[in-house]
């Protein structure tokens, strides 16, 4: 697997699983999108449980348990660091709302002038970075991501809810 940007190899994710049973399969372009935002947090992140001396890397394990985001921290030799679980109630509106930008946009790029597709783009990059706020509060005191991170994370947890 690619190393990544940074310089501390310990503070990272190198391996991203879908808990299959939790995740509903989708549709090829939607499974296709989920393999390329796994790709993209790999390719670069910063990760590091909080209170983990021992350090990393890391592999994340994401499912969906009972309407709750379940994040089971692993080393790379599969050994237990830390299972987290959030409600994932502050995130739907974020969430829809991610959609419905991501809907005009694709909207927009059919039609719209270059202006209005920046405008709609603008605001959807800013609903996208709000979602990432929103997570990065709720991994704080869990586990130390820098906002580039969440961004990329933020766009898994949205690909966990597209449906095919």
């Amino acid at each position: 697997m690619a190393s990544g940007g940074g310089t501390d190899d310990t503070k990272r994710l190198v391996g991203v699983d879908l808990d299959e049973t939790s995740i509903e399969r989708a549709s090829p372009d939607i499974e296709h999108e989920r393999a390329v935002a796994i790709y993209d947090l790999i390719e670069e992140n910063h990760f590091a449980p909080i209170g983990d001396d021992d350090g990393g890397p890391y592999r994340l394990a994401l499912a969906i348990v009972e309407n709750r985001l379940v994040f089971a921290v692993t080393r790379e030799d599969g050994t237990e660091v830390v299972t987290h679980v959030l409600s994932l109630t502050p995130f739907r509106k974020i969430v829809k709302d991610y959609f419905l930008m991501c809907t005009s946009y694709f909207e927009a790029i059919k039609t719209a002038s270059p202006s209005q597709i920046e405008a709609i783009d603008m605001g959807r990059r800013g609903v996208h970075n709000e979602g990432s706020q929103i997570l990065m509060d709720r991994l704080n005191g869990k586990v130390e991501i820098d906002f580039d991170t969440a961004r990329r994370l933020f766009t898994l947890l949205c690909a966990l809810h597209w449906r095919g």
